[in-house]
């Protein structure tokens, strides 16, 4: 594979790269919605509108409110997770519980064991647990979680990165939540961000693009690139900002994850 091309400061080369593909901004981050990110992005001095945004929470509600089939008296959605999911699945109709309600996010008593393990404290109508980034995450949360996928519910995740980039470090990302659910049930959820293809298959029919004329960009070879690659997508382009560095962009190797290209930060697009 040939040494992806370091294109900061290259202010021709930047916009012959940019000017060959079409722009959709892709994000595992549930915790945000749509609107959120393009408010983010204006900020940055990026144009954008929400259309133009698909976040894994979207991706989410999309696969349960038009792919998924439930029975109609199961189709209520457990939530672990931030006001991100809940407005996407507000967005697609979708009745929710959990989540940021103030009941949930409290320790766990003697009752509440009691209530779980009879079916008390459960709402029958859940037909689906979705577990994202969750910053308030506790066991309460997660008891009711495992006893609602016991009882039939279906297991999704909004994405399974293991970390989260801020303040230039990591901290625990939306897989490490989901992580005491798959080792207490012993298999992965149906998981809806980057690098799974599904979501490349929901952004596919929403958008209805030509993949190669579609370009990735983002900061980890793992996810967003390799999300990239695999669907086939015309161009792949990788920021230094997150998890991924310089070092990983020129490392060696036939097996390895490498972008097309490379830039040190987001606004070096802005050319």
């Amino acid at each position: 594979m040939p040494q992806p091309e370091y294109l900061t400061g290259k202010t021709a080369a930047i916009k012959e790269f940019i000017d060959r593909y079409d722009i959709v901004f892709v994000t595992n981050n549930s915790t945000k919605s749509r609107a959120d990110y393009k408010k983010k992005l204006v900020t940055m001095g990026i144009p954008a509108e929400v259309e133009e945004v698909f976040g894994s929470a979207y991706s989410a509600a999309i696969y349960i409110s038009r792919i998924l089939t439930l029975p109609p008296d199961r189709r209520t959605v457990f939530v672990i997770g931030e006001t991100g999911i809940e407005t996407e699945l507000d967005s697609e109709s979708v009745r929710h519980i959990g989540g940021t309600d103030a009941s949930v996010r409290r320790d766990i008593t003697p009752e509440d064991y009691t209530s779980i393990a009879s079916g008390a404290a459960l709402d029958p109508s859940v037909g689906v647990v979705l577990v994202g980034l969750d910053f308030h995450i506790n066991y309460l949360k997660l008891s009711l979680a495992y006893h609602y996928i016991q009882r039939g519910a279906v297991f999704l995740a909004t994405n399974l990165d293991s970390t989260l980039p801020s303040s230039h470090t990591l901290f625990p990302g939306a897989g490490a939540i989901s992580s005491p659910l798959i080792r207490m049930l012993g298999r992965d959820p149906v998981a809806l961000g980057k690098p799974s293809q599904a979501m490349m298959d929901a952004i596919e029919g929403k958008f209805r693009f030509s993949r190669e004329k579609a370009c990735m960009v983002g900061d980890r070879l793992d996810t967003d690139i390799k999300f990239g690659i695999e669907g086939g997508l015309g161009g792949t382009l990788a920021v230094l900002t997150g998890v991924s560095k310089r070092e990983d962009m020129e490392a060696e190797g036939k097996d390895l994850v490498k972008p097309m290209a490379f830039v040190d930060k987001l606004g070096d697009l802005l050319v």
